[in-house]
């Protein structure tokens, strides 16, 4: 005859049999806490970012970059290497809002960067996302001369001459070229000039001028490298580099009245939010305001604009009577009158052309 079991003992081996059940459930829920602790405790995935800038800026941007990297390293434990694209800054404008993929961007003018905001990649009012409105570095625009100056090449007057060959990058181009543009339009208008003297002065000048570089770095290869031309208009910044690399051993020409040249740095909001770069990005732009970077940015020629930047400085560069682009009445006026369709520049072209 069987033994039925009694109820007690039976109750309690399904109770040792359901614990047993759950044991491996219990397990990997443990594995799986201790595999998402280590995975926080892990340092933040590797990062690239990536910046488009203006030709001008590649010398000090390859020490800048890697030295954010270093202290974002120490700081968080996270690997940043950057990818850096360098041209004409009305190229690389156009590039980013055709589709380069740009975390940050660093470009001549405040002009450029309302383009890619008004193309909706930029949200309105990055201007004040940083000091200096968003503007890290100054600049301004100088004369190349031939050793011993043989065309007697000494104010912006000189530059009107059929007899002297200007060198000076293409204003559709190269954002530098835009400020040499209104550095010679405002030699004559902030001297007590009229702006159909202006006009006939830069009529004058470009007539001079036998072939249009696309930007900046094109315009000094031509100049030093090809040896075209009596006289180069560029960037302060250039003439400082040609200097250091032993390329050009002749001073430079600083006339004034010139032109204070703004450079504004920005993330790329669309871009960074879609790709989860915007803690980096940010920081990288407000890194630029850091005394060490300041530092670099006036070993390669840039004028700095932090007080600690401006101490350094002292010494190093020529002075002026320096007017900016909002004696104008600002880039959103500047642009429209002297670079848009039919603008200004346009006239003038044709007419030299």
């Amino acid at each position: 005859m069987d033994t039925i079991p009694s109820p007690a003992p039976l109750r309690r081996r399904q109770l040792a049999l359901t614990g047993l059940a759950a044991l491996p459930l219990a397990v990997a829920v443990a594995t799986s806490l201790d595999a998402s602790i280590a995975e926080a405790q892990q340092a933040p995935k590797p990062l690239t970012l990536t910046v488009v800038s203006y030709a001008v800026t590649k010398n000090a941007y390859d020490r800048i970059f890697k030295l954010f990297s270093d202290d974002w390293k120490k700081k968080t434990g996270q690997t940043v290497t950057f990818r850096g694209s360098y041209g004409g800054s009305g190229s690389q404008t156009r590039a980013v809002i055709d589709g380069l993929e740009a975390d940050v961007v660093s470009l001549a003018m405040t002009a450029d960067v309302t383009k890619i905001q008004q193309a909706g990649l930029i949200k309105p009012g990055w201007e004040n996302e940083n000091p200096n409105n968003s503007t890290p570095i100054n600049s301004t625009v100088v004369a190349f001369v031939r050793p011993g100056n043989p065309k007697k090449i000494n104010s912006w007057r000189d530059l009107d001459n059929k007899n002297v060959d200007v060198v000076t990058a293409n204003p559709k181009t190269s954002g530098g070229a835009r400020w040499n543009f209104l550095a010679l339009w405002g030699a004559i208008t902030r001297s007590g000039g009229s702006e159909a003297q202006a006009r006939s002065f830069i009529t004058g000048v470009y007539k001079n001028a036998d072939v249009l570089p696309k930007d900046a770095r094109e315009a000094t290869d031509l100049f030093i490298k090809r040896k075209q031309g009596d006289v180069l208009l560029n960037w302060e910044t250039e003439a400082v580099l040609a200097k250091q690399k032993g390329e050009w051993t002749a001073p430079y020409k600083l006339f004034s009245p010139n032109i204070l040249t703004e450079q504004p740095v920005t993330v790329v909001d669309k871009v960074v939010d879609r790709r989860g770069s915007r803690k980096v990005a940010e920081a990288f732009v407000k890194f630029l305001y850091t005394p060490p970077v300041q530092k670099i940015f006036v070993d390669n020629g840039f004028r700095p604009v932090t007080p600690q930047g401006k101490a350094y400085a002292k010494g190093r560069f020529q002075n002026a009577s320096f007017f900016k682009v909002s004696d104008f009445g600002g880039w959103a006026g500047v642009d429209k009158k002297f670079f848009g369709k039919g603008g200004v520049w346009d006239q003038i072209f044709a007419s030299t052309r």
